[in-house]
């Protein structure tokens, strides 16, 4: 078994897509990846350092998986274990609403005991809300990826992020810088 466990949700495969790129800079044997659509609440014991993929859709809405699976993350006991999320969208067309799923995602680990990582600057972004900044603001409460307006930034913010959560995650892991 794999040192980090990865879930995420997707609908149209970006979400999935950046799993598997953040699995190739982390290594198979470092990253188990999981579709939240097919798993249960006992996958998240046996990991104490999990990420966390989900998207914002339309008008701050969670992802169609992740919302069938609400309910049973609600549930989850995340003491012990430290988390890092990374959430999808798209912040041209729904600035109003950029990231808010991830924002509701770290409110849900927050109130069941998990610790969080992974924070990352809001530099580089033009948006107008979001539900998934820290409270000074300056910080997303994981990685933000828009692969709709910037995706020619993912290979480089992947790259950098990776870096900082091995390091968080107090891990001895490599990372393959990836140009993807």
């Amino acid at each position: 078994m794999a040192e980090i466990g990865l879930f995420f949700g997707s609908d149209e495969g970006n979400t999935e897509a950046v799993s598997q790129r953040i699995q190739q800079r982390l290594g198979e044997s470092a990253v188990d990846v999981y579709d939240i659509a097919d798993v249960t609440q006992l996958e998240f014991a046996d990991y104490d350092k999990i990420m966390l993929g989900i998207p914002t859709w339309d008008f701050g809405q969670i992802q169609s998986d992740w919302e069938e699976f609400w309910d049973d993350v609600s549930e989850v006991d995340f003491t012990g274990k430290t988390i890092a999320l990374f959430g999808l969208g798209d912040q041209f067309g729904y600035g109003d609403y950029f990231l808010d799923a991830m924002g509701m995602l770290h409110d849900v680990i927050v109130e069941r005991g998990g610790t969080l990582v992974g924070y990352w600057s809001v530099e580089g972004y033009e948006f107008d809300a979001s539900k998934a900044l820290t409270e000074d603001g300056q910080h997303f409460v994981g990685l933000a990826i828009d692969e709709d307006q910037q995706e020619d930034l993912t290979a480089d913010r992947l790259n950098r992020w990776c870096e900082q959560v091995v390091a968080e995650f107090a891990l001895d892991i490599d990372v393959l810088p990836q140009d993807d």
